[in-house]
C-alpha cells in the first residue's frame, strides 16, 4: 500500500471508493500469488489478537479469515455464540462491549440481523470486518468475487455480469452490485418472482424479466441459493425439482452467454436445484472453488490494510 487505508473498519462495499477497492484488489492478487508459494506466511499482523464472531452458520468465510489472520502472523480467538453467556440472556451489545473490553485487535463479525455489525463498530475501538449481516452486505465476498473476475477477464470495466437467484434476501448480490457499478461492470439481476428485490436500481442493477435476457451475452454468470434460513413461513411452496426446471442453471441455458463465460456461485451450493453438478464441477466454465481460494487472498489484503502497522 502507498497511502494509508482510509477506513478504521471494512463495514461494506458502499462506503468503499473505486480507489479504496482497488487497492484491497492488488492487495489481495498479491497475496494469491503468496498463498501459492512455498512461503505462505509472513509477519506482518505478529502480536495482534483477532476475535471471530459468528452468530450464524459458516464454513469457508469462518475458516479463511482464519487462515488470513494466521497467514499474516496474527492470534485467533473463535467466539461461539452458542457456548455464550448469551445463552444466559446477555444481549448482542453486551457481548460486543466485553469483548471490546478485553482490548483485541480485530473483530469479524457475522450476523442474522441487517445492522449488527455496523453497531458492534461503534462498541469496541479495534477494526470490525463485517462477514455478513442479515441481508444486507457482505463486502469480503464481493471483493472475493471481483478479484475471481479479473484473474479470468483481465478487468471489470464493461463486464456482463448476471445475478440469478433468490436476490431478495442476498447480500452477495447487494455487495456484488455496488462493487461492480463502481468499478464499471454491468449488473443484472434475474429473480423468480418471489425472490424479486424492489431496491435494484438504487444498487445500480438492470432488473431482467427472464432468465434468458440476463444470461445472453454475459461474461459471468453468478448463482445464487435459496436462503432458506430467512423465508418466512408460506413464502415458498414450490419443491426444488420444479425451482430447477424453472430457474436452475443448466449447461442448454448457458449456451446462451459468451462462448468464454464463467461461472460462480458464494456456495454452499444446493445441487440439481440452482445449478447443475454438471455445471458446478465443468472445469471449462466454473471457477465456484477459485472463489473460495480467492477468499483468503481477500481477507488477507482486508486484515492487512486495517491493522498491520507498516501499510
Amino acid at each position: 500500500m502507498t497511502a494509508a487505508f482510509p477506513h478504521h473498519h471494512i463495514l461494506g462495499i458502499e462506503h468503499l471508493s473505486a480507489q479504496d477497492i482497488r487497492a484491497l484488489l492488488d492487495l489481495a492478487a498479491r497475496y494469491a500469488i503468496q498463498n501459492r508459494s512455498t512461503k505462505k506466511s509472513c509477519d506482518r499482523l505478529a502480536g495482534q489478537i483477532i476475535i471471530t464472531m459468528f452468530f450464524e452458520n459458516s464454513t469457508r468465510t469462518r475458516t479463511s479469515f482464519e487462515i488470513a489472520a494466521k497467514r499474516l502472523g496474527a492470534e485467533v480467538i473463535n467466539f461461539t455464540a452458542s457456548a455464550s453467556s448469551m445463552n444466559k440472556g446477555e444481549t448482542f451489545s453486551d457481548t460486543i462491549h466485553v469483548m471490546g473490553a478485553l482490548q483485541a485487535d480485530g473483530f469479524v463479525i457475522r450476523h442474522h440481523e441487517n445492522g449488527s455489525v455496523k453497531l458492534a463498530s461503534t462498541l469496541v475501538s479495534g477494526a470490525v470486518l463485517n462477514a455478513g449481516d442479515g441481508t444486507n452486505e457482505h463486502p469480503t465476498q464481493a471483493l472475493l468475487d471481483a478479484l475471481t473476475m479479473e484473474r479470468h477477464k483481465g478487468k471489470l470495466e464493461g463486464l456482463k455480469v448476471a445475478i440469478c437467484g433468490d436476490i431478495k434476501h442476498s447480500r452477495v448480490a447487494k455487495s456484488n452490485a455496488l462493487l461492480l457499478k463502481k468499478m464499471g461492470a454491468n449488473v443484472f439481476f434475474f429473480a423468480p418472482p418471489q425472490f424479486a428485490y424492489d431496491g435494484a436500481d438504487k444498487l445500480g442493477a438492470i432488473v431482467c424479466s427472464s432468465m434468458k435476457e440476463a444470461l445472453e451475452g454475459s461474461d459471468v454468470v453468478m448463482m445464487l441459493r435459496i436462503q432458506n434460513e430467512r423465508l418466512a413461513v408460506g413464502e415458498f411452496a414450490m419443491t426444488g425439482e420444479d425451482y430447477h426446471a424453472a430457474y436452475g442453471l443448466t449447461h442448454e441455458k448457458l449456451a446462451l452467454a459468451k462462448p468464454d463465460v464463467i461461472v460462480m456461485h458464494p456456495a454452499p451450493l444446493n445441487r440439481g436445484v440452482e445449478i447443475t453438478s454438471e455445471v458446478a464441477d465443468d472445469p471449462k466454465v466454473s471457477v465456484i472453488f477459485e472463489q473460495m481460494e480467492m477468499g483468503v487472498a481477500v481477507r488477507m489484503a482486508c486484515l492487512d490494510v486495517l491493522l498491520s502497522t507498516n501499510s
